[in-house]
């Protein structure tokens, strides 16, 4: 029996209601006015603004979702992020597939606290061009979904919980979007 949509949508594409693995990124928004003390310093994106981390299944639908200043790292949210995927899914996630802003011992441990093994998806050293990474494009494509939101682009709210909230209401729509399509190609 599924009981949510993420799971009707992966029963739907052969696959199981919980995920086995995730995917974790995160992206920097830039900020408004409206952003306040959380908007930071993003020096790799240089960008002043906020940063959303989140944790996706191997279809693209999300997991979990924080929301912090721009200048916070990666690695030092793994847990977090860790601990909200094995809520979602009821302890079912063994492996996430991480950028190289995941890499360290500190943020293995505590995704392995949390029973998450981290792979580290490395960019090759011969590349040209645009390259897609393996498991990796999946997270960059949800945050192509979510950026067609307007309200999305940029971080335009006062509070953090706003913020994520939206980017749930965001995915919640795309998989009833893709629930309806399903069943249009079904009949």
């Amino acid at each position: 029996m599924v009981s949510d949509v993420r799971g009707l949508l992966r029963v739907a594409w052969g696959r199981l209601p919980e995920p086995s693995a995730a995917i974790f990124d995160s992206r920097t928004l830039q900020s408004s006015p409206e952003s306040g003390s959380r908007a930071a310093y993003d020096g790799a994106k240089r960008r002043r603004g906020s940063k959303t981390h989140i944790a996706v299944d191997t279809l693209g639908n999300l997991l979990a979702l924080l929301v912090t200043p721009a200048d916070e790292q990666d690695r030092a949210l793994v847990g977090e992020l860790a601990e909200k995927v094995q809520e979602a899914t009821g302890e079912k996630v063994e492996i996430a597939f991480v950028d190289m802003g995941y890499t360290g011992e500190k943020a293995e441990q505590a995704a392995r606290l949390h029973g998450i093994q981290l792979e580290v998806v490395k960019m090759s050293e011969s590349r040209q061009g645009f390259v897609l990474l393996p498991r990796r494009w999946v997270v960059e494509r949800s945050f192509g979904w979510a950026a067609r939101f307007r309200r999305l682009a940029r971080d335009y709210e006062r509070l953090p919980e706003t913020l994520a909230g939206l980017h749930f209401l965001a995915f919640a729509i795309l998989m009833v979007k893709n629930v309806v399509e399903l069943i249009a190609h079904s009949s």
